[in-house]
């Protein structure tokens, strides 16, 4: 994922949906607006449903020339002819990812909210950063990534950045001088239109 001058749209998708409906959903989201990569993150643990659900969005994405990760699942990469995967524990294991994946695999770590995870994160080998949540919700600890963070990033560190969490037209707004990559995913699948939504949400970066 390259870093560009406006930020880009990192989709991600949602934690259950059905394997007879998302894909076309998918298809019709990345025929309308330019998105940099799609992430596939699922609460099941379910390996057969797992490898389903990868399986019918690599379809939809590779056609489009999207690159598609996964959530946290480093063994079903290879397996299921992925682009990479997102960690979820800051730089505890991307040495490991990136020694597991090679050097051509994309390999991405949520830092939370901390800097310091973030530049331990890129130091050891992370193609991106995301920090989150950015807007208010009840999951996690109630902390959340600031502006002054994204700002901070921008000026000092390389590594691309995401911003992702809870968020909504007026931080998208805020952040789009700041990041270089915008995670959007639940914002937009649990309305009615997630084209015209996400179509909202891209106007607001500018």
């Amino acid at each position: 994922m390259a870093e560009t001058e406006h930020p880009q749209i990192y989709l991600i998708t949602p934690p259950e949906f059905e394997l007879s409906r998302f894909p076309a959903q998918l298809a019709a989201v990345l025929d309308s607006h330019d998105v940099a990569c799609v992430r596939l993150t699922l609460a099941s643990q379910d390996e057969d449903r797992i490898s389903r659900a990868a399986d019918a969005c690599r379809e939809v994405t590779h056609a489009r020339d999207v690159a598609l990760v996964i959530d946290t699942h480093l063994a079903m990469v290879e397996k299921l002819g992925l682009d990479g995967a997102h960690l979820t524990d800051g730089a505890r294991s991307v040495r490991y990812a990136r020694k597991e994946l090679g050097a051509d695999a994309i390999v991405g770590s949520f830092c939370g909210t901390s800097q310091h995870e973030g530049m331990s994160a890129g130091e050891s080998g992370a193609d991106y950063v995301s920090f989150g949540p950015v807007g208010a919700t009840a999951l996690g600890d109630g902390s959340q990534a600031e502006t002054e963070l994204f700002d901070w990033w921008s000026q000092m560190i390389e590594v691309p950045v995401v911003a992702e969490g809870a968020l909504d037209v007026d931080h998208i707004r805020t952040l789009a001088p700041f990041t270089d990559f915008f995670g959007i995913g639940e914002e937009i699948w649990r309305t009615d239109d997630p084209v015209a939504t996400l179509g909202g949400f891209v106007a607001a970066m500018g």
